[in-house]
């Protein structure tokens, strides 16, 4: 009786014994022992399997991930961050005679952060931008108006050499 001599799939070599059953990102491998630190033994995780179905709980169980939802675009007028928003926070909030810890506690931010957004350094996310705007009862947004450059903008795809600058020689 002649047996086959079997190689390690990552590193060539000759196994000698019973090679060892690893799955290395999600392909199952027959590998050397050096080379079998680098996957998951199938054993090992055939087991894990019976574990959780017999109900007992596994340590390593992942929590099961939800299906993603579908977000669905909506065409419509767009709406841009005024100019001089920072202007327009910081007046409010003095006319309500209120200092910077109040404001940040009463929307739930930190200091520093309604501070940067008063000098302009930084522009307020959409979340804290509501916030503001609901707090300070002011309006941070302006409705944006399309440029109409008199083509038909569904007659015309954009192709890849619209946007390649090609580099000659």
């Amino acid at each position: 009786m002649q047996t086959t001599q079997v190689q390690c799939e990552i590193c060539g070599t000759e196994i000698k014994g019973k090679p060892t059953k690893v799955n290395i990102e999600g392909s199952e491998l027959e590998v050397c022992s050096i080379c079998a630190q680098y996957g998951t033994s199938v054993e090992t995780r055939t087991q894990t399997k019976q574990q959780t179905n017999t109900g007992k709980k596994s340590a390593t169980k992942k929590p099961e991930k939800k299906p993603a939802t579908k977000k669905t675009r909506f065409e419509g007028p767009a709406y841009d961050l005024v100019e001089d928003y920072d202007q327009i926070i910081r007046d409010t909030r003095e006319r309500l005679e209120w200092t910077l810890e109040e404001l940040a506690a009463k929307i739930k931010e930190k200091e520093s952060l309604i501070k940067k957004i008063e000098r302009g350094e930084i522009t307020p996310e959409d979340s804290v931008r509501k916030k503001l705007e609901h707090t300070l009862n002011i309006k941070l947004t302006e409705k944006v108006e399309d440029v109409d450059t008199g083509e038909d903008n569904k007659s015309k795809n954009t192709t890849l050499g619209d946007i390649v600058k090609i580099k000659r020689e």
